[in-house]
């Protein structure tokens, strides 16, 4: 999936579809983190990297060591926010739908937190 500066994430990041304060959850130089529009879950959270990273294959390929360390410690730090983190809560899902057959429908990689209840199955 090749990226598309013209994602809804990429307009997220430069501004040009601003979040209100109340639906962002983590930012730094490296991640954000904001509350899904359309929540599967109770508690429904996005991480993403701030870099133009279309899928985890690339992210992995392009993406300095700082850029993957922060990306998995802002999944960590927004899982200990919102309480889901096992120190603190009960667990939680984190997902990144790769490409046509992973479900990808963003070409930007992004992870899905899911929790605040019972998760279920991994796949049905």
């Amino acid at each position: 999936m090749a990226y598309d500066k013209n994602n809804i994430f990429a307009k997220i990041l430069r501004g040009e579809i601003p979040l209100k304060p109340s639906e962002k959850i983590y930012e730094n130089e490296f991640v954000l983190s904001f509350y899904d529009i359309n929540p599967k879950k109770k508690i429904h959270a996005l991480v993403i990297p701030k870099g133009e990273y279309s899928d985890l294959d690339d992210f992995s390929k392009r993406a300095s060591e700082k850029e993957i360390a922060e990306l998995i410690k802002g999944i960590n730090i927004v899982a200990k926010k919102l309480e889901i983190s096992i120190n603190g809560g009960k667990g939680y899902r984190t997902i990144a739908n790769i490409g046509e057959n992973g479900g990808q429908e963003v070409p930007h990689l992004h992870f899905h937190l899911f929790g605040g209840e019972k998760v279920g199955k991994m796949v049905s």
